[in-house]
């Protein structure tokens, strides 16, 4: 059965900038996930200047209704967008799934959590303090860090190189399926499956560790 809090979630906002510029930028993962849910449903965004926002809508199953939002307020202001249409249509906090960039993830890690800090990432804070709370559920998508001497910002605003391509594009398929299992099954069972990877992940790695010491 469905969780309480999967059962309440009837708005998903991916996170990013708006403009072709920042198109395919590490900082606009967000966006890419719910354009890739928009087109496996059939449905298309339609620019909505009352919320600063593109809006699609969609079925994900019997009564089960979904709003797809992205913020055309810039990162920084992306609570501005996603909070005041929560609260005109009554949404609560819980009831709004937050999908963003991670750059303390590894590429294409997923980090399903009910709650929680921003972890400094801009966008989700203004969320965080529009809705006053920090108990707002979030897939976190991770789209690694630097390794070269860039500034955070100018990471972020970077494009995915061709050696990544495929990594980044796998792990925006796994989370536009991480949201639809998250509002059909539920939080629990949607973090024990799409959490397990990274979770898998540390493991083998301390066992490599382990391995290796004398």
């Amino acid at each position: 059965m469905s969780d309480s809090t999967a059962q309440g979630i009837r708005l998903v906002a991916g996170l990013g900038n708006p403009g072709r510029e920042y198109e395919g930028t590490r900082h606009n993962v967000g966006f890419a996930v719910l354009d890739r849910i928009a087109s496996q449903c059939g449905v298309s965004f339609v620019k909505e200047t009352k919320w600063d926002a593109f809006i699609a809508k969609l079925t994900v199953g019997p009564g089960l209704e979904l709003v797809l939002l992205k913020p055309t307020t810039f990162m920084n202001l992306s609570g501005d967008s996603v909070c005041e249409y929560a609260r005109f249509h009554r949404i609560s906090s819980t009831g709004t799934l937050v999908v963003l960039d991670d750059v303390a993830l590894p590429l294409g890690a997923l980090r399903l959590r009910t709650e929680g800090g921003s972890g400094g990432q801009k966008g989700l804070e203004s969320v965080l303090i529009h809705f006053a709370t920090e108990q707002v559920p979030r897939l976190r998508v991770g789209v690694g860090g630097a390794t070269d001497n860039r500034d955070l910002s100018a990471h972020v605003l970077s494009r995915f190189s061709s050696e990544e391509q495929n990594n980044a594009s796998e792990a925006i398929e796994r989370a536009a399926a991480a949201v639809l299992c998250t509002v059909r099954e539920g939080m629990i069972p949607a973090m024990n499956l799409y959490n397990a990877a990274l979770n898998s992940d540390k493991s083998s790695k301390q066992q490599e560790t382990t391995a290796t010491q004398p």
